[in-house]
């Protein structure tokens, strides 16, 4: 059989409750869908951090983000109580994307969407991909999703108005199109949905007013407050949380990307491709459930976007190839970004390449044939304040067993993931010897890949009074790049 098409959705900060086919009973989702029924459901699996640039390096390299050096969104930096540590503000050089060996094994390398790892010189063109639609600095569509949207390197639409994600599918649907049919192809299509701004077609936001209003949503409590965030420059912000999902412009983000992606997959059969091509679908984070106006709720799953719980980093994950993954199924094993890359090569034939993606594995026995599939420890290392409410730290899950070390004041937290979904029991005082063996984990980890620990901040007391102004000098803190870097 010849190498698959690889078409991978990497959505941005959808929560693992997003999807019907997780368990959302607001939004709705049939083509994405499709792909759990067609295919294979992941249950805990998870992006390699809370927020989105270091997981996109993660993704493109298969190592953690503390080995590629990029740890927070690009710029972000924040303090509290911890000064900031630096971290690549693009990603380096040197690191051999999964674009450029799929690209030396023959295949036709598309990149559409967002990027967020670094300035012109750092754009996907310069990581071995031979197409880049709209894939720049930009964290998000700085001017909405509504044409014109100002892109530096996408034109404004094709009329004014334009929705944003039809218009990016409507790309790649060029792409599939206008194909060397000789070769396969890697589509790495990462939608700006459903970033903030939160907007979407009118239509669809009257739709999820009048279902919020039959189900009674908008009467329900749709906030709790909690206390100040632990970043400086939101100390006099409480965190809202979100406790039901019912906001309709959100619910009508996730129904247009919904279409979206199944305009896609119709083409994949229009075009008899749909057998052969490995098509993959997640996220690069929790979804965002304590900020920014809190427009998605992750229940069972403790907070979201910006947290070390499990609400901040678990992801939908649905496969399908159907010439090998049968359908219908569901597993538990345990997956993280950094397992793309090796995944891809041994499905395209290719040789690994365990040099550069140091920190995957390759999923192909999980997907294939279901054999017991035992990844390892996964690892997390986040040392900044989120903008979210998250405090810096770092984490391991071992099976079931997760623990969460916060670095301002050295407190560990011990959960079993199986029994308490929700992480509301710590169970560090009563489970001590494997606090002390998964903690043993966790710094032989972090030692192993140079992970950088925040020092305590010396303008602490200055600042949280107001004597003192606050910084946000994002390039202060930018690590030196390396050599070609």
């Amino acid at each position: 059989m010849p190498a698959p098409n690889i078409l991978f959705f990497l959505l941005d900060d959808m929560g693992w409750k997003d999807l019907a086919c997780y368990g959302s009973t607001f939004y709705e989702t049939p083509n994405i869908d499709r792909l759990a029924k067609e295919g294979l459901r992941f249950t805990d699996a998870y992006a390699s951090c809370p927020v989105c640039s270091p997981t996109r390096a993660s993704v493109l390299t298969g190592k953690y983000p503390a080995r590629v050096g990029i740890t927070n969104y690009i710029p972000g930096n924040a303090t509290g109580k911890l000064a900031g540590v630096p971290y690549f503000h693009q990603l380096p050089l040197t690191e051999r994307s999964i674009a450029h060996a799929l690209k030396d094994g023959g295949y036709q390398t598309w990149h559409v969407g967002k990027w967020h790892l670094g300035k012109p010189g750092r754009y996907p063109e310069d990581f071995g991909f031979d197409v880049n639609v709209g894939g720049c600095e930009w964290g998000a569509p700085r001017d909405g999703y509504f044409s014109p949207w100002n892109f530096p390197n996408l034109p404004r639409g094709d009329h004014e108005g334009q929705y944003l994600t039809d218009y990016l599918t409507d790309r790649a649907a060029d792409l599939l199109r206008d194909r060397d049919a000789d070769r396969p192809f890697f589509m790495h299509f990462a939608h700006y949905a459903v970033h903030t701004p939160i907007e979407a077609p009118a239509d669809l936001i009257d739709k999820y007013e009048r279902k919020a209003e039959a189900l009674g949503l908008d009467r329900q409590r749709t906030f709790v407050s909690g206390g100040p965030h632990p970043c400086l420059h939101k100390k006099d912000i409480p965190i809202q949380r979100r406790v039901i999902q019912s906001h309709p412009a959100y619910a009508a983000m996730i129904e247009n990307l919904d279409r979206n992606v199944g305009r896609l997959l119709d083409l994949l059969d229009e075009l008899g491709l749909a057998d052969n091509t490995l098509v993959v679908f997640t996220s690069d984070n929790g979804g965002l459930s304590t900020s920014e106006g809190s427009p998605t709720c992750n229940f069972p799953l403790a907070e979201g976007k910006g947290w070390m719980y499990d609400g901040g980093v678990r992801e939908p994950l649905l496969v399908r190839w159907p010439c090998k993954v049968g359908a219908g199924r569901v597993t538990d094993a345990l997956a993280t970004s950094t397992d793309f890359y090796p995944t891809f090569l041994e499905a395209a034939g290719l040789p690994v390449e365990p040099e550069q993606h140091a920190d995957g594995v390759s999923l192909l026995p999980a997907l294939t044939d279901g054999s017991v599939f035992d990844r390892g420890p996964i690892f997390w290392h986040y040392p900044h304040y989120s903008n979210q409410g998250g405090s810096p730290g770092c984490s391991v899950r071992d099976g079931d067993w997760k623990l969460i070390e916060f670095f301002e004041d050295g407190k560990l937290e011990l959960y079993n993931l199986r029994d308490d979904l929700q992480e509301e029991h710590d169970l560090a005082a009563t489970h001590t010897q494997r606090v002390e063996d998964l903690h043993a984990k966790l710094v032989a980890w972090r030692q192993e890949v140079e992970a950088l620990i925040p020092g305590p901040n010396p303008d602490y007391e200055d600042q949280l009074l107001g004597h003192r102004p606050m910084t946000n000098d994002a390039e202060r803190l930018s690590r030196p790049l390396p050599v070609g870097g």
